[in-house]
């Protein structure tokens, strides 16, 4: 129940850009291999913000799957599924909406700025305030303990927390808790019984959470236990309530900052992204055409790196004697800006070529996309289905 699982997911933008792929796609491969992964489009999501728009949310879910699988993505390693085929996540984020305090979604840090950068939407809705509700019942559903993200998202993850606290709290209340719990740490066997209960002493004494981790991977590596057994004993370590929903942990990854041509954010809403899959005529023509530091009226004027957009790409793909070659020739105009940019240009083209061949497949035969999340959705929908039965059971909307 409690294994390493991982979750992340995106809403659907259509196809991807070279931000996406360093930025989470790449770190989604490396952790495939590691972990039990699921990774999701998140239509329900882009509802919030776009709902005027629904129209266009199918074929951006495609063309995300397509760039997700050429990025790397092995659906024999990790389970792709849309968010709206599991409707579990719907009840869910019903049944979480109910305890979940006003004020907890009004401090989410992304609500009053989202509101503030969108001025061209209407985000005064309901599903846009209640969307890290839906966001935790994603992660809850699947009883995820790892959720990948940079630092400025650990907020978002620590809403999570919260509510899977507030529910096991309200919920995981159980009457003859304390004597069930002592009977499942006897079916440990004596060895590990014994070893259960001086880590859940030391950490209850002491508060060391060493202990707890301790006692969590005793439990995680113990293969006879019961569904309630488990839950009783992993609640039993902190108190006397059973884990229900367990609380997931930020995965810290490193996210390098892709800049877009004109230097902001990268986005395809700004005009100045590079997809994964440019032709490469285009990746040359974009590349060329980028802004460059102003200072560099004529080509033997010297210029600085630190204010060239095209620092930022030399630092996402060029290596340190590269970099120190850009460096020392721009502020001497030793090299001009189309020979600063050349390194750039080839190395984004080298890292698309393979991402190229392998979406050619998927574009020729796009049923291979369908069934493989077709698979991933029924994987998925079975996952969701074992969290839903225990959360009606604990709330007593258990009616068999």
């Amino acid at each position: 129940m409690f294994s390493d699982r991982v979750l992340s997911g995106m809403r659907p933008t259509g196809r991807m850009h070279i931000g996406h792929y360093h930025g989470a796609l790449k770190n989604w491969v490396r952790l495939q291999e590691e972990y039990e992964c699921l990774f999701f489009a998140a239509d329900w999501h882009a509802l919030t913000t776009h709902y005027d728009s629904a129209e266009r949310i199918a074929d951006s879910v495609w063309e995300m799957f397509v760039d997700w699988l050429a990025a790397g993505i092995n659906p024999s390693r990790a389970t792709l599924f849309i968010q709206s085929r599991v409707p579990e996540h719907a009840e869910l984020t019903l049944l979480l909406g109910m305890i979940t305090p006003v004020g907890w979604l009004e401090r989410v840090p992304t609500y009053k700025d989202q509101q503030q950068k969108l001025v061209d939407r209407d985000l005064s809705n309901f599903g846009f305030l209640g969307y890290p509700v839906m966001m935790s019942a994603d992660i809850l559903i699947y009883r995820a303990n790892m959720v990948p993200v940079g630092e400025d998202q650990v907020s978002h993850i620590e809403v999570t927390r919260e509510l899977a606290r507030r529910f096991n709290f309200v919920y995981g209340r159980e009457a003859g808790f304390e004597e069930k719990a002592q009977a499942a740490v006897k079916k440990l066997g004596a060895k590990k019984a014994r070893r259960y209960n001086e880590l859940r002493t030391t950490f209850q004494e002491k508060g060391e959470t060493d202990a707890l981790e301790a006692a969590r991977d005793l439990l995680n590596e113990t293969q006879n236990l019961s569904l309630g057994d488990r839950e009783r004993l992993f609640g039993y370590l902190e108190g006397s309530r059973r884990v229900i929903l367990p609380e997931p942990q930020p995965l810290l990854t490193e996210t390098p900052r892709v800049p877009g041509l004109d230097g902001q954010k990268m986005s395809k809403s700004y005009d100045n992204a590079i997809m994964m899959r440019e032709e490469p005529a285009d990746v040359t023509r974009k590349i060329r055409t980028m802004q460059t530091d102003p200072a560099r009226v004529r080509r033997n004027d010297p210029g600085n790196p630190l204010k060239c957009p095209v620092w930022g790409l030399h630092l996402v793909y060029s290596d340190e004697p590269t970099r120190a070659w850009v460096m020392q020739g721009c502020t001497t105009a030793g090299i001009g800006c189309l020979d600063c940019k050349q390194p750039v240009i080839d190395a984004i083209i080298r890292e698309q070529q393979p991402i190229r061949e392998r979406a050619q497949r998927y574009l020729d035969d796009p049923s291979l996309v369908r069934n493989i999340v077709a698979d991933g959705c029924e994987r998925a929908r079975k996952l969701a289905e074992e969290t839903m039965r225990d959360v009606r059971d604990a709330m007593g909307l258990d009616y068999t």
